[in-house]
């Protein structure tokens, strides 16, 4: 028997303390150091006497194969770089043998050239496989006549024309703790092969521009496994000998392997069905553990809602008979979008009013419908290479967004304002401070965000209708190819005629656009003018930027807040009409394209106050010479509501820099009555949106704060925002009571979003609000209202808290999802000291560093805490470092997540400066380490 060696990839310093790339070989079948010890040296251990390392391919009987594997410096890939294949593959036929030590998979694959008459070698992608055979046109290949290492199979000179090719793997699920690949998840089989995951299965061309039809045969225990899935339509199943069954299922659709997908085990569905609007009847199953399948019943609408949607807007019809999808609880992502068979974190599956908050209900909406529009913006249609990866998700998450003029999926079944402020307060809070940092990409590389804003600026260009017009385009164009993002903006630009000038360069350059704004107005001339300049700092490796096509949406109000309509304008010395002759126009879309240009609007009789990037119109930080006293105008009278949000939005931001620059100063904080008063507007306006409230009373997070001082300060912004908020629920202490007992649960649960009046009540610390936040803890009739009130207790240390606490946990410790949050709370407390209870719970029988989920709740959390991850004595940057190198470990993907968290350390003051760098060094000097932490943690370093 012919034994493969898993050789990972690792990092270790010479004497001249310079990272270096080695390949670590650790035995997959044996314990081989421990068979061959007399052989075999460690490789963490190897002296470097040039540059070049061994790395062995053993046999049964002695290790014969020794290849000298030439040391690389982990290169960076760009674009330009991109080479087309030279072969394609037409159709794979796949079978599983499914076992509980190992896993059998039998590939035939039917290859083409390119180049028709061309034979130049094929090379195929693998990781952590043992090959057993290889055949071509039928016939098995002997070990001269292929090339195999630790990532590839190289066939140097396969047959010209078209030929089949067929390998044998076998791989180790069950030891899969990476979670890629074929993996094993509370005891069934599950896959995720986005981005590279498919060459940890069988070797193959793992790049997203190989399509081809698939055909997979799945066999395994019947007793064990009574449930097999794959791609497609289900072509047949049966029985075999000795307990064992089959299932067969067949794809029509050609697809890249990335969204190939395999499923088994021990599940129950839910079942539906969806009428097309062609008449087809389409089967749905949710499938979970048994004892899931009652909190399905909200996947399963929002599915049905999506399906629905898509064909009303977009007029895009599912094209097979059935769609699965599948809960699982060990999953590095959200969720997959695999052809026909999504694969779905069991957080955004699983729901009941009980053990789900409003905001779970609200993710598992946005999800599935995402998941289920990638169907065509990434299945039928998918993307050339990674580098393209912003055009599937970012078209895809902006159709499952909101928008203030255009309904969206998320927005038609809820608030659309509330949705696009959350969509911009997570651009801003993650993608923002990305593109300030040392991982700063431009949108073409993987920014599915700021990806959705771009795609959105198409539709704020075009319109509704121009939009559809390029989306039809689009497919006509594309259906059943690998595609780029240039390919989208010509279908956008063709099918309207329009011209986008230098749009593109939102893809290629990192970066965020600030945008200035400086008015002025002439009441002689009745002009109101805008003076715009646009500036993208430099990042890394882009030191000189050009101007971009930033659309601004703007609209002028009257002395009384009312819109005034727009007639026309002057710009580059034209007179431009803005006018519609079939409505009236109060919003109008500048197209800034130059560095530095003035629009002046005419007919305008009195000074207005301009409401500027109505709807968030571009991903931008804009920058105005709007007054306070103007702030507070649009934050009463503003009918773009996104806008009344931001308005609040601003005046916080800069009344918390104000009071940050007090408390440095040793000055007295005393808050701005003018703020007050506004909250107190808003809590007391029973005609607003209860949502809208929710999100108006919300405070800038302290990171966002941070982020815009030269020098982040975590312990000034903590102690500013906590004073306001102590402040604000002292002064209104009675609206925000009257807001709790207006909101109390009734008989029937509705799905409706928080009221965030509870924490502000619970920052007092006053007996008669902790008891009014037990009372509702102990009456909470669902999680939203339970779990509120917890938060609100869980502020204050003490016997009452820990009480609450073990309370929760004994109520709900069968849940693991409801466990997930109790950790949550307790990791992003600003608790003092408060990472000795994390380390704590790390020990906690419930919590598993091998899943995800716990990872983001416990870790993930505390990072997210200013007060104690970005701790003075460093004590908060040491835990997570030694947790990093733990995770990477099992798994590199869920620790490549965790050290981003150190990506801005040099925003921090020089103390926190020190005890962060000597972390990053730790881990890019630690032995063994995996190529997606040291990505990120280098990259930090180097900046």
């Amino acid at each position: 028997m012919k034994l493969q060696l898993n050789c990972g990839v690792g990092y270790f310093q010479n004497t001249a303390k310079r990272n270096i790339r080695y390949k670590h070989s650790v035995a997959s079948e044996v314990n081989f150091q421990k068979k061959y010890s007399p052989l075999y040296t460690p490789l963490p251990r190897v002296k470097q006497v040039s540059k070049r390392l061994i790395c062995v391919v053993a046999t049964e009987d002695l290790p014969k194969q020794v290849e000298e594997s030439k040391m690389e410096t982990p290169k960076e890939i760009f674009l330009k770089d991109y080479k087309m294949p030279d072969y394609y593959f037409d159709t794979v036929d796949l079978k599983f043998y499914l076992e509980e030590e190992k896993t059998i998979v039998s590939s035939k694959i039917s290859v083409y050239p390119r180049i028709e008459g061309s034979s130049p070698p094929l090379v195929l992608d693998g990781q952590d496989l043992r090959l057993v055979s290889v055949k071509l046109n039928g016939k098995a290949l002997k070990e001269e006549d292929y090339h195999l290492d630790v990532r590839h199979l190289t066939i140097p000179s396969p047959p010209s024309g078209k030929y089949d090719l067929e390998i044998v793997t076998e791989i180790h699920p069950q030891k899969n703790t990476s979670l890629e690949g074929l993996y094993k998840s509370s005891g069934n089989f599950c896959t995720q092969c986005e981005a590279e995951g498919f060459r940890k299965i069988t070797f193959y061309q793992d790049r997203p521009d190989i399509m081809a039809k698939y055909t997979v045969r799945i066999e395994a225990d019947k007793s064990l496994y009574p449930v097999l899935l794959s791609n497609g339509n289900l072509a047949e199943q049966g029985d075999l000998e000795d307990g064992r069954h089959y299932a067969i299922w067949e794809d029509p659709f050609k697809k890249p392997c990335y969204l190939f997908a395999l499923v088994a085990g021990q599940l129950q569905s839910r079942d539906d069905a969806f009428i097309t609007r062609s008449g087809r009847n389409v089967s749905l199953r949710i499938w979970t553990p048994a004892e899931d399948v009652p909190k399905t019943a909200h996947a399963m609408y929002s599915l049905k809602a999506a399906m629905k949607w898509d064909e009303d807007v977009f007029g895009l019809e599912y094209d097979l008979d059935l769609f699965n999808v599948v809960a699982v609880p060990d999953f590095n992502m959200g969720a997959m979008e695999n052809k026909s068979l999504n694969i779905f974190n069991s957080k955004l599956v699983l729901a009941s009013p009980e053990t789900a908050t409003d905001a779970d209900y609200a993710a598992i909406l946005g999800v599935i419908g995402h998941e289920y529009f990638h169907n065509w913006t990434g299945n039928r249609v998918t993307c050339r290479d990674w580098f393209q990866l912003s055009l599937k998700e970012g078209l895809t998450v902006f159709r499952d967004q909101a928008s203030t003029r255009i309904p969206e999926f998320s927005s038609d079944m809820g608030s659309r304002t509330v949705k696009r402020i959350a969509d911009v307060s997570n651009l801003r809070n993650y993608q923002f401070p990305q593109d300030a940092g040392p991982m700063a990409h431009p949108v073409r590389p993987h920014s599915y965000i700021k990806g959705a804003e771009v795609v959105r600026m198409y539709k704020t260009l075009l319109g509704s209708q121009g939009f559809r017009k390029g989306m039809d385009l689009y497919f006509k164009r594309h259906d059943g190819q690998a595609v780029t993002c240039e390919d989208f903006f010509s279908a956008m630009r063709d099918a309207n005629d329009a011209d986008f000038a230098n749009f593109l360069s939102w893809y290629s350059q990192a970066g965020t656009p600030v945008v200035k704004i400086n008015t002025s107005y002439n009441s002689e001339a009745h002009t109101f003018s805008l003076k715009i300049s646009q500036e993208i700092p430099p990042t890394p490796g882009q030191s000189v930027k050009e101007p971009t096509f930033i659309p601004v949406a703007v609209g002028l109000l009257d002395s009384k807040g009312k819109d005034i309509l727009l007639s026309s304008l002057y710009h580059n010395g034209t007179l431009q009409s803005v006018s519609n002759s079939n409505q009236p126009v109060y919003t109008t879309v500048l197209r800034v394209t130059k560095k530095e240009e003035e629009f002046v609007f005419t007919d305008i009789f009195e000074r207005p106050v301009p409401s500027l990037l109505r709807g968030y119109s571009a991903p931008v930080r804009l920058e105005s010479d709007l007054t306070e006293s103007d702030l507070f105008f649009l934050l009463a009278n503003d009918s773009d509501e996104f806008n009344r949000w931001e308005a609040g939005q601003i005046l916080a931001r800069k009344l918390m820099l104000n009071l940050v620059d007090d408390f440095q100063h040793n000055k007295p904080l005393v808050l701005n009555p003018n703020f007050v008063n506004g909250f107190k507007s808003i809590l007391c306006d029973l005609s607003l949106d209860k949502e809208f409230v929710a999100k108006a009373i919300t405070l800038p997070g302290e990171g966002e704060i941070m982020d815009m001082m030269k020098v982040a300060d975590p312990d000034a912004v903590h102690a500013v925002r906590t004073f306001i908020r102590n402040q604000l629920a002292s002064e209104l202490r009675l609206e925000f009571f009257n807001t709790v007992v207006n909101n109390r649960s009734t008989e029937t649960y509705v799905f409706n979003h928080p009221n965030l009046a509870r924490p502000y009540l619970g920052c007092l610390g006053e007996q008669e609000f902790t008891e009014l936040a037990l009372h509702e803890y102990k009456s909470a009739t669902n999680m939203t209202e339970q779990f509120a009130a917890l938060a609100a207790i869980a502020q204050k240390p003490g016997k009452t808290r820990d009480d609450v606490l073990a309370d929760f946990y004994g109520k709900w410790k069968h849940d693991f999802l409801v466990v997930n949050k109790w950790f949550a709370l307790q990791s992003t407390s600003d608790i003092p000291g408060n990472v000795e209870n994390v380390r704590k719970l790390l020990n906690h029988p419930a919590f598993d560093l091998r899943n995800p989920n716990k990872v983001y709740s416990l870790i993930g959390g505390f990072c997210g805490s200013p007060v104690n991850f970005h701790a003075k004595d460093g004590s908060g940057y040491e835990f997570l470092g030694e947790l990093v190198l733990q995770l990477d470990k099992l798994n590199p993907q869920v620790a490549s997540r965790m050290v981003s968290a150190f990506s801005r350390w040099k925003r921090y003051d020089e103390s926190r400066q020190n005890f962060a760098k000597a972390q990053l060094e730790k881990i890019v000097s630690s032995n063994g380490l995996s190529e997606n932490v040291f990505e990120i943690a280098s990259k930090s370093l180097a900046v």
